[in-house]
Formats: structure tokens, sequence, C-alpha cells
């Protein structure tokens, strides 16, 4: 009572709840209470009704409230109800008669019903009763049913606390109102007193209750009662075990699996069950509940899967709110301040109209009165010359005319002194607004969003033995503020996103404004993985993954190795063998050998994937493979366990390591020989390059670098180095390799093979 009265109060005030609401964490607060914590936000600025959101007191999980407030979340009914019947208990008294029949026999029925029913299943035996079993009969009755009832001692007591503990388990499988039916208090049925005392066990294999003295007197701690089982005392009527539905009073100890019901041994031996397949209880039971188990385990892990889920979407519902009401609050904010732009600018504009205005007018004035002074002088010389003008008399005229004639000459020649300079462009006509383009750029105005995922373009990119140059183009190029580069050594796995994922085997190029970009130092003959992460304020997303590898390590022959009866190109890409002795000096690491026609690279390499290839041309005699610089010079390259080569002599083909050679397959006509060294992952393989064929592939594990090495016996070969490794290579499967290693033999030196070649030399 005490541990359901604890899950029956709230986290706030401490007491059983009042009006519960159920908060969409699960969780449950008064209503009182919930309002509490709504009241303790409040301030002078934040009024109770613009309060939208509160954490729960249990999980701290943000309770987002609509318009509606407290009134919009639901009410917790069922707890309520359970409230009300736990208060009425509690009120009606442990030790009523109607709360102990209602409440003390749970335990001890409900064990014992699935004590019992496993006890059927697991034995075969006894067991649970039914509604169909008989009558149980009197004490007396009983004693005699079972002869072993009259010995001493009481039975083993492991029994009693594993059937005890069982009890406890299956304690919630059954409900209320069958418990309430029971008597609380089970008799003895072997006690002779009257009344019997009160059983404290039963025993469901003699299907009776004892009392402690009557059970230490039946059971002693001996054998077969050792096995009988004790549980908690259960009405005599329960357990009895399931009778068959065919055979009246025979308990039912097998599983027909054909009809799948439980059946007697009448129903396998003389009954319609007797040509099905049957199993026992005990193994039936172990595999149901072995299915229900797992099947129940499964179910709680899916559960917990979709709680998992469904918090994970409630976390971004509540995330999506937060980032709404955040681009809300940004929009608002941004437009306010183009509209206080526009106002600024409006201002601005008519201070300047203004201004242009008082400007324009005040030199229109101007020049109105500099037309006025010189009309008011025109007028006055014209009045002047229209009195001359009535004079009749000659010598008068003559004598004041002269003067005014020559004013008006003087004016008339001179239009700057009746007509002043005046601009007839200052009417302000030549002035205009034209936002046309400002009304576009705000009419696009919108929300900006993360620019489209790049592409990286595999046809333009281009790669040397240590650097990649990677090409991508963008749908949203314009939108995109910068591209971010990102990559890492392919190693094989598939799963780019666990790849992506690990981050700390990942380089990366931020801050790139172009759509290409060269990456230096990388490995020579090395597969790549790369990504481009477009840019901008809204975020960044990126790019499909692109495999791209870089060339393998250029070489050419060196000439300080060259054996002294072979002649290199001047590019040192060619060697021919010569027999006219040429007089070169002889240095250790030069091959010197007798047979020995043999020259190395001038690279020694010590990781990466390095291709290489061959053209063969017209010669039937050569060794080509690779070898550590401690190699003997003066012997074959194979005939160490310094080097390995793949060697043709005549129409054989073999490979060979430490004095071992195997034959192996290839054609006649092979004319390009591609060789792989991939130093990392210990291989050295080599390939019919013109028919993409795989021919053999050495598994190494290399100690030290090692140098290409080529030796001829006839004609010429050429080496072509710094190649991208081909695509078909990727196709060598290992079990391509193993049928081949199972097909090719191993030769001994004493064979007739090898007494041939012996010959070849």
């Amino acid at each position: 009572m005490e541990t359901l009265e604890s899950e029956l109060t709230c986290p706030i005030c401490l007491e059983l709840f009042e009006d519960p609401l159920l908060l969409p964490c699960a969780h449950s607060l008064c209503f009182n209470c919930a309002h509490r914590i709504l009241v303790s936000h409040c301030s002078t600025s934040k009024p109770l009704e613009s309060i939208s959101a509160f954490q729960c007191p249990t999980c701290r999980y943000v309770i987002t409230l609509n318009h509606r407030g407290l009134e919009g979340l639901k009410r917790n009914v069922t707890l309520q109800n359970i409230i009300d019947r736990f208060q009425k208990a509690s009120l009606s008294g442990p030790n009523s008669p109607t709360e102990s029949r209602r409440l003390q026999p749970q335990r001890p029925y409900t064990a014992t019903i699935s004590g019992t029913i496993a006890g059927t299943i697991g034995g075969g035996g006894g067991g649970g009763g039914t509604s169909g079993s008989s009558a149980r009969g009197s004490p007396a009755t009983s004693s005699h049913s079972h002869p072993h009832a009259n010995h001493a001692n009481h039975a083993n007591h492991g029994n009693h606390t594993n059937h005890t503990n069982h009890t406890n388990h299956t304690n919630a499988n059954h409900s209320p109102a069958v418990v309430a039916k029971m008597d609380p208090r089970i008799s003895c049925q072997f006690c002779e007193q009257d009344p019997p005392r009160e059983a404290v066990k039963t025993c469901v294999t003699c299907e009776v209750s004892y009392c402690d003295r009557c059970l230490r007197a039946t059971h002693p701690n001996k054998k077969p009662f050792t096995g009988h089982r004790l549980v908690e005392p259960v009405p005599d009527t329960h357990i009895r075990g399931l009778t068959c539905l065919e055979h009246e009073n025979e308990k039912v100890n097998m599983y027909c699996l054909v009809d799948d019901q439980l059946i007697c041994a009448l129903c396998k031996l003389v009954g319609r069950h007797r040509d099905h397949q049957v199993s026992s209880l005990t193994e039936r039971f172990d595999k149901l509940k072995q299915t229900l188990e797992n099947n129940l385990t499964n179910l709680v892990k899916r559960n917990s899967e979709l709680e998992n889920q469904m918090a994970k979407l409630i976390q971004i519902c509540q995330q999506v709110e937060v980032n709404t009401a955040m681009h809300e609050a940004k929009l608002v904010e941004e437009c306010d301040e183009l509209v206080e732009i526009i106002r600024q600018r409006k201002q601005v504009i008519a201070v300047k109209i203004k201004e242009s205005k008082v400007m324009k007018l005040r030199k229109l004035a101007q020049q109105i009165a500099n037309c006025r002074q010189c009309l008011e002088r025109s007028s006055a010389l014209i009045t002047q010359a229209e009195q001359s003008l009535k004079e009749n008399d000659h010598a008068r005229f003559l004598q004041t005319a002269r003067n005014v004639a020559e004013r008006v000459a003087m004016a008339t020649a001179s239009s700057q002194v009746l007509i002043p300079d005046v601009n007839l462009n200052e009417a302000f006509d030549n002035f205009a607004l034209d936002f046309s383009r400002e009304k576009k750029i705000l009419e696009a105005l919108d929300y900006l969003t993360a620019p489209s995922p790049p592409s990286i373009r595999d046809e333009l990119c281009t790669a040397s033995h240590d650097t990649i140059t990677v090409h991508w183009t963008s749908e949203d190029e314009f939108s995109v503020t910068s591209y971010e580069l990102q990559y890492t050594i392919y190693t094989g796995q598939t799963n780019f996103i666990s790849l992506y994922n690990s981050a700390d085997s990942w380089m990366i190029v931020p801050n790139i404004k172009q759509n290409h970009y060269t990456v230096h130092g990388l490995q020579s003959g090395t597969r790549y993985i790369f990504f481009v992460k477009a840019i901008n304020q809204a975020g960044s997303r990126n790019s499909e993954p692109a495999r791209l590898k870089t060339n393998s390590q250029p070489f050419k022959l060196d000439p300080k190795t060259a054996h002294k009866k072979l002649r290199l190109s001047n590019d040192c890409l060619t060697m021919e063998k010569d027999e006219s002795s040429l007089k070169k000096s002889h240095t250790p690491e030069r091959f010197s050998g007798t047979g020995s026609y043999g020259a190395a690279g001038n690279v020694f390499i010590d990781s990466g994937g390095h291709y290489w290839e061959v053209l063969l041309g017209a010669s039937t005699w050569y060794a080509i493979g690779v070898a550590y610089k401690s190699a003997p010079k003066n012997e074959w390259s194979g005939k160490n366990s310094s080097s390995w080569v793949f060697s043709r002599c005549n129409n054989n083909f073999m490979v060979r390591h430490d004095g071992k050679e195997m034959l192996v397959e290839a054609s006649l006509q092979l004319r390009r020989l591609g060789v792989l060294l991939d130093y990392d992952n210990n291989s050295l393989t080599f390939y019919d390059a013109m028919n993409s064929q795989h021919i053999h592939t050495f598994e190494v594990s290399f100690l030290l670098p090692v140098v290409p090495t080529f030796m001829i016996w006839n004609k010429s070969v050429m080496i072509l180095s710094g190649l991208p490794v081909p695509d078909f290579v990727d196709g060598v499967a290992s079990d391509l390799q193993e049928q081949q290693q199972q097909q090719m033999g191993l030769c001994r030196q004493e064979s007739p093979y090898l007494t041939g070649m012996k010959t070849c030399h």
C-alpha cells in the first residue's frame, strides 16, 4: 500500500493527485500545482496569459501550451479513478472484513494457480484444479488416499523457498474479482482437532494442505518427499490437475502437436490422438515459454526503439517550434530594418530635392533680376530715343540724338547688354525617381535555404602520382558562399555514412571559392574518397562520394644497375640484349652474374599501390618483378628470398621466389604484362593487361622497400610507369586466386621441367 501510495503522489505538493493532468511526457501533475508553476514564472512584464510553456518537474521535458493554457491538456481520468478507489480502500481499513476478503487472498491464490499449472506441465503429474474437477474428500479420506501421509519430519525447506518465489512472480496474473470470491483462511486437511489449524503449505503432489505441525509429521526431509512441490496455501479445488476433456477424471500429461491441445495418456493409447505426434508437457512448456520470452523480448525492444524514436520526433517537433519562432522573429526584424532603411532614404532624397529646388530657384531669381534690370535700362533708352525722334529741329536733333543713337547702336550690337545669360535647363524636368530594380529585389525577397548538393565531375578530375584535381558543379552556384573539400584514403568500406562519421580520418580543405581544387602530397597509387560540401548562411549539403585514385610512382631504368650486356635507350625506358661487351664500371648495385642480364628501376617503394606495364614485344625469355635492395645481383631474380618475379622461357610461364618455381597459365600471345604492387596490403600481382586477365598473386609481408627489376635473355622490353590502376584490377576476387593456387603445383628443383629450364640457361 505504501508503494502504491508513493506512485499516486504528486511530485510538487507530495499529496495524492487532485484533478491530475496527463502531460505529453506521460507524467502527471495536479492542476493546481501546474497552475502554481505558471504563476511562479509571471512578472509585471510577463502576465500569466503570455506563458506558453513550462517544464515537467519529473523529467524536465518542455510542455508547450496552446491558446487554452492548462485547459488544453488532457485530464488523467484513469489515474483519478485509481486514486478514488485507493482512498475508499484506505477509509475502510486493512482489518475490515471486506478489505480482508478482497486483498489478503491475492498472493497465495494467484501464486498457487500459476505454480500448480506449471507443476502439471513440468511433471505431468499433480497440477491445479479446473471447474470440472470433482470435490475434495474429507481429511480422513485424504490421509487414506496417500499412504505417505503418516511419515514424520517436515519437508525440504528449499522447495518451500523456491515455490514461494514462483508464487510471488505469478501474483499479478489473476483479477481481483476472482480473488474476492475465495475464503481468506485455508484450513489444514490433516488435522484431527476441531476446528483444524490454519494451513501453512499446500503440497501439490499430495493435493493436501498442511499446518506446520502436520507438515513436519507427513513430509520428512528424505526421499521421495523431498521431491514434493510445496506452495503457499490454496483452496482444495484449485490444486487438482487439469482433467482431460474426453476421459473423465484423467489428468492431462501430454501435448498433441497435431491438434495443438492438452491430452491424457488414454488419448494417446486408445483415443483419436494415438497416431499423432505428441510431446511431454515439460518440453512443450519450455518451448512455448522460450518462444514467448523471445517474442516478449523483441516486443519490449521494439517498444523501446519506438519510444526512443518517438522521443526523437518529439524533440524534433520542439526544435521545429523553436526554430520557427526564431525565424519569424528574424523575419520581422529584417523587414523592420528594410522599412527603416527605406524611410531614411526617403528623408535623404526628400532633403536633396528641397535643396536642389532652393538652389535652382535662387539661380532663376538672380536671372530674373538681371533680366528686369536690363529691361529697365532698355526701356529708358527706348523712351529717350523716342523723345529724340520727336524733335523736328535739325540742329537740336543732331545735338541731342547723336549720343542717344550711339547708345542705341551699342545696345543693339551687344546682346549681352540687353539679354543676359539665362539657363533654360533649370526647370528641374531632367530629374527622375526610378526604383524598378529595387522593387524587383524586394519582390524576390525569400528565406535562404541550404544550397543543393554539388556534384563531383569524375570525367573532369585529373591525377598524378601525388596530386588529384577535383572538379565539381553546383546548381545553386550563386547562393553558395564557399565550398569545403573533404577526403580520406579509401579502405574498401562500402558504408559511406559510417565512413563519413569517422571524422578523425578525414582531411578538410575549407573556404574554397572556385569549383575545383588540387590536393597535393598524396600517396602514389592510392584510392581516396572525396566529398564536396556547399556552404551558405542557411547551412550546407554534401555531394555524393567520389572515389578517385592517384597514379603510380613514375620511374625509369637505372643505368647504374644495368648489366654490361644490356643497352638502355636514351630515355631509360627500353632495355635490349646486346652481346657486344661494353666497358661499364663495376658497381655493387650493377647486375653482374653470368646470365643475369637485368636492370632495376630508379625508385624504392615502401608504401601505397603502384601499377606499371611492360611491353614485351617479341621477347620470349624474361623475368619481371620486384626485389629488395639487398637481393644478390649475380644470380637470377627469384632464386633468392629477396625477390619475386614472373618469368617466361620460350613457351613456359612460371612465378619464382626463394628458388621455388610454380607453373602458371598465360597466353603465348602475351605482349603487355601488368604489374600491381600493393605494398600496404602485402601483395604483388601480375596481369595480362591486354586481355584484362589475372595471372598470379604473391602474398608477401614486405619488410623493406622494394625496387622493380627486369631481366631479359633475348630481344627487348619497354616499361610504362606512372599509370593509374586499371578498373579491371578491382574485379580480381580472392576465390579466383585460391582456385588458381589449387590448380598450380609447386615444382621441385629436381623436376624434369627445371632440368629443361637449366638447359635454357
